[in-house]
C-alpha cells in the first residue's frame, strides 16, 4: 500500500495495492451481502478523500467480497436511524433525514469527485444503492450472471443518491431509464451491456478481477496529470454545454502543457521507446 498503510483500515472496506499504483477497495461485509450499513457510508467518504490525495494511487478497483457485490441497503441498519429520528418532531425529523440524504449523496459524489479512474468490477447481484455507486465510476466491468436492479419503488422510496441523475446521462434512453425505475425489474448483464452501462462481460468474477487491474494497470501507466484532467474535464462536460466543456478544458491545459510528462512523451516518441510519467 502507501507509506501509511495504517490510513486504510476498515470496517466495512479492505482496501490493498495489487498492482503498482493501482488500489482496489473491496466491499467487505460478505456475511450480509455486503449491505451498505452505516459503517460503509462514512467510511466509504473517509476512504475515497485519502485515496484521491494518496500519490501511490493512481487507479481504483471497487469490487465486492463473497458471493454478490452488494444487495444494496441494509435496511435493518437504516431502521436504526428511523427509531432515533421517532423522537424529533415532524420538521426536526425532516431536518434529520435532508442532512442524513446529503451525506449519503456526497459518499458517491466522492468517488466522482476523486480524480483517480475507478473501474467498477461487478459481480452477481448489484442492487439499490449499488446502482447509485457504480454510477458514479468511470468504467464498469460485469460478469455473465451480473444483474442490477433500481430497487427502490419496491420499498417505498424514491431512489435519491445519483441513480436517476447519472444512470440517464450513461445510457441516453430515457423510456428505458423510467422502465426500469418503475417496475424494480431485474436486468441482467447483457442487456447492461447493451444499453452501455456496463462495457465489457466476463465469464466469471476472477477474470473480472484480473480484467479490470489489466486495465487499470494500463491507465496506471500514462501521464497521471493527464489522465486526472481528463476525468476532471469529463465529469464537468458532461454536466455543461459544449462550450463551457471547452473553456474548461482549455483552463485546465494552461498548466498541464508545461508539464514533464509532456516533454518526456516527446523525447520518448523520437527515440522510439515507452515514455515514463512522472509522479504526481
Amino acid at each position: 500500500m502507501s507509506s501509511d498503510p495504517s490510513k486504510y483500515d476498515f470496517e466495512t472496506l479492505k482496501v490493498t495495492q495489487t498492482k503498482k499504483f493501482v488500489t482496489q477497495v473491496e466491499l467487505n461485509r460478505p456475511n450480509k451481502l455486503n449491505a451498505m450499513n452505516n459503517v460503509f457510508w462514512s467510511e466509504m467518504r473517509t476512504c475515497f478523500q485519502q485515496l484521491n490525495s494518496d500519490s501511490d494511487c493512481r487507479v481504483i478497483v471497487l469490487s465486492g467480497a463473497g458471493r454478490v457485490f452488494t444487495a444494496g441497503l441494509d435496511l435493518a441498519d437504516m431502521g436504526k436511524i428511523g427509531v432515533k429520528k421517532s423522537e424529533l418532531d415532524p420538521a426536526r425529523k425532516a431536518f434529520a433525514t435532508r442532512e442524513n440524504v446529503a451525506l449519503y449523496q456526497e459518499t458517491f459524489n466522492l468517488i466522482e469527485k476523486c480524480t483517480k479512474p475507478v473501474i467498477a468490477a461487478i459481480h452477481n447481484a448489484c442492487i439499490g444503492g449499488g446502482i447509485d455507486m457504480t454510477s458514479a465510476c468511470d468504467i464498469r466491468y460485469g460478469t455473465q450472471d451480473s444483474f442490477f436492479q433500481i430497487k427502490e419503488v419496491d420499498i417505498g422510496v424514491v431512489a435519491d443518491v445519483g441513480t436517476l441523475q447519472r444512470l440517464p446521462k450513461i445510457v441516453g434512453n430515457d423510456s428505458l431509464v423510467r422502465e426500469l425505475t418503475y417496475t424494480a425489474r431485474r436486468f441482467y448483464s447483457e442487456e447492461a451491456k447493451e444499453m452501455g452501462f456496463i462495457s465489457r462481460i466476463f465469464p466469471d468474477k476472477d477474470s473480472m478481477i484480473a480484467g479490470a487491474i489489466e486495465t487499470a494497470e494500463l491507465i496506471a501507466s500514462k501521464s497521471p496529470v493527464a489522465v486526472q484532467g481528463s476525468k476532471v474535464s469529463l465529469v464537468y462536460s458532461r454536466d455543461h454545454s459544449v462550450r463551457e466543456g471547452l473553456e474548461h478544458v482549455a483552463m485546465w491545459n494552461y498548466g498541464l502543457l508545461d508539464s514533464q510528462d509532456l516533454i518526456k512523451a516527446a523525447l520518448a516518441d523520437s527515440e522510439k521507446k515507452t515514455p515514463k510519467p512522472s509522479k504526481m
